[in-house]
């Protein structure tokens, strides 16, 4: 009976003890996952640093841009127009020359004899003239005497009428030698800039030479010869009916200004080879920064659309549905905003639909975002601060540890 007694003892020691292990495994399951999801909970992820911009509202002038080239309003090859020797060289290679100097001279005096001998000759018959205009009028009173025949009053008025052509003969002729005379000096037609002198004094030059005296180029104004596709010309034909298209060139680089000016004219045709459109435009050049030959940045404008809504080009992502930003919600949350977009240039794009006035989108740091995802937005000038400030502290620290 005591055996029992103790068996039975025994057993209730080993289930008390079986149910306390029990008891404390389920009590460090409980600890266990409470510290799982105390874990959890300290571990959530922290916002995604962001740099954010608002949405502008302004008013964007819209331009289209072209590559052209400079050209002359006005280029002139300077040739003799008489056969001779050259005397003298009036003009500097380089030189700025107006309409009218005198850019050299040929040897004057065979012109010189030729319009003197042309004055004689006209003189001589001049001095017939009058001898026959003379026995004319004794004609005329002689044969109303009938001491002379109609006859020889018709033959001397013949010979009046001979000697007057002659005289306009050499009216002629004089005119011309004096001609010949005034090519002997050679003068600038235009207003321009003289290039390289390829005769030099002393050598005969020809009407026919291959090579000219110099070439004279008129600068002030240029002209800028682009191209632009044919889809813009519906806009820039509206835009010269507005009134004057003004026109901004820049050196090739498009970085440095190089003149003002406006749009000259349209081509009258478009080339269907490259779907293109010639344009012109005209410049003062007053200042003779632009350059035949040189090649040029244009920026043409073509309206300023007023009130638009602006973001920066880099805020503007492309997805599989079209164009999309990232737009900042007030409790620092994103959402991936569908948009439409009209691109200006590097640094402006104006959106026609999708964002407001105010609205702050992403422009650095898209590429960690998810929607729904929290962030830690600031502006480009709070992260260069901040950069700044990270930046003084380590070398602070630095200087420390040095």
């Amino acid at each position: 009976m005591s055996k029992i007694i103790a068996g039975q003892r025994s057993r209730r020691t080993v289930f008390a003890g079986a149910s306390l292990v029990v008891l404390s495994a389920v009590i460090a399951l409980g600890f266990y996952r409470h510290g799982s999801t105390q874990a959890a909970t300290n571990t959530a992820p922290p916002p995604i640093p962001v740099t954010v911009t608002a949405a502008a509202r302004q008013d964007v002038p819209v331009y289209y841009d072209a590559l052209g080239t400079v050209n002359a309003l006005n280029t002139v090859a300077i040739r003799a127009q008489v056969n001779g020797q050259i005397v003298s060289i009036d003009f500097r290679q380089g030189q700025e020359v107006h309409q009218g100097d005198v850019l050299a001279k040929i040897d004057p005096a065979p012109f010189k004899a030729n319009l003197d001998q042309a004055k004689s000759k006209k003189s001589q018959d001049e001095a017939q003239l009058i001898d026959a205009q003379k026995d004319l009028a004794r004609f005329k009173q002689l044969v109303q005497r009938d001491y002379e025949t109609q006859q020889n009053v018709d033959a001397q008025q013949a010979k009046v009428d001979q000697t007057k052509s002659m005289i306009d003969a050499d009216q002629a002729a004089v005119e011309a030698a004096q001609t010949q005379l005034n090519f002997a000096t050679i003068t600038a037609p235009i207003d321009g800039v003289v290039g390289f002198r390829q005769v030099d004094i002393g050598n005969i030059i020809h009407t026919n030479d291959t090579n000219p005296l110099t070439v004279l180029t008129q600068i002030k104004p240029s002209t800028v010869i682009f191209t632009l596709p044919q889809n813009d010309l519906g806009p820039v034909r509206e835009a010269m009916l507005q009134g004057t298209v003004p026109i901004v060139a820049f050196d090739q680089d498009d970085k440095q200004q190089l003149a003002q000016g406006r749009l000259l004219l349209i081509n009258n045709q478009i080339d269907q080879s490259t779907s293109t459109i010639q344009l012109k435009a005209e410049f003062e050049n007053k200042d003779e920064r632009l350059w035949p030959g040189e090649f040029v940045r244009i920026r043409l404008l073509i309206q300023t659309r007023k009130d638009a809504i602006t973001i920066p080009p880099v805020a503007v992502q492309h997805g599989p549905n079209g164009l999309y930003t990232w737009v900042v919600k007030p409790d620092n949350t994103v959402e991936q905003r569908s948009i439409e977009t009209m691109p200006i240039n590097n640094d402006i794009a104006i959106v026609t639909k999708g964002i407001a006035a105010g609205e702050r989108v992403v422009v650095n740091g898209q590429y960690r975002l998810d929607p729904g995802s929290h962030v830690d937005a600031k502006t480009q000038l709070q992260t260069q601060l901040q950069t700044q400030q990270q930046t003084q502290q380590q070398a602070a620290g630095g200087g420390r540890r040095g």
